[in-house]
């Protein structure tokens, strides 16, 4: 009788951790899809530009698909999942990236480090507007020449 018990409770808190987490995704108003708007973005010369960027829920974490055009004009493609808790997570696909970390700040702005190697190769600060309709990405990178870069990119939601 008391295995049932315990193991009616696990599979209850389970069904219920399960439900709660696609809730809180649900409700979470950066979830979807953003699309780049060049107008309002400004880019050095050079500079990858991510023109999706999607958020769903995948199990208790958040999984973030960016695709977009290298500086050279060459599709880029990249996933990462993990928690918006500053714990670092594996990036797929990135070549310049293997690592990323996303920060809650507030309930507007996220902050992101990305590293190579355990070495920092871009840091960037998400603020989302009070509607959530758009979000500004303000990004610092510095390149495998070393060379460093900066850029603001304004995304709608779709």
């Amino acid at each position: 009788m008391k295995k049932r018990v315990v193991v009616s409770l696990c599979l209850f808190t389970l069904m219920f951790g399960i439900a709660a987490t696609a809730l809180l995704a649900a409700e979470n108003p950066a979830m979807g899809t953003w699309k780049l708007n060049e107008a309002k973005s400004k880019f050095d010369a050079g500079a990858t530009k991510n023109q999706t960027v999607t958020y769903t829920a995948d199990g208790d974490n958040i999984k973030c698909t960016i695709d977009g055009t290298d500086g050279s004009g060459k599709a880029v493609h990249s996933e990462w999942t993990g928690k918006f808790d500053g714990k670092e997570y594996a990036i797929k696909g990135d070549s310049t990236a293997d690592m990323r970390s996303y920060k809650n700040v507030d309930a507007h702005t996220v902050s992101i480090v990305t590293k190579k190697d355990g070495k920092v190769t871009l840091t960037a600060k998400i603020v989302y507007s009070a509607d959530w309709k758009t979000r500004t990405v303000t990004v610092s990178a510095t390149g495998a020449d070393g060379k460093k870069s900066t850029s603001t990119a304004v995304y709608d939601k779709q």
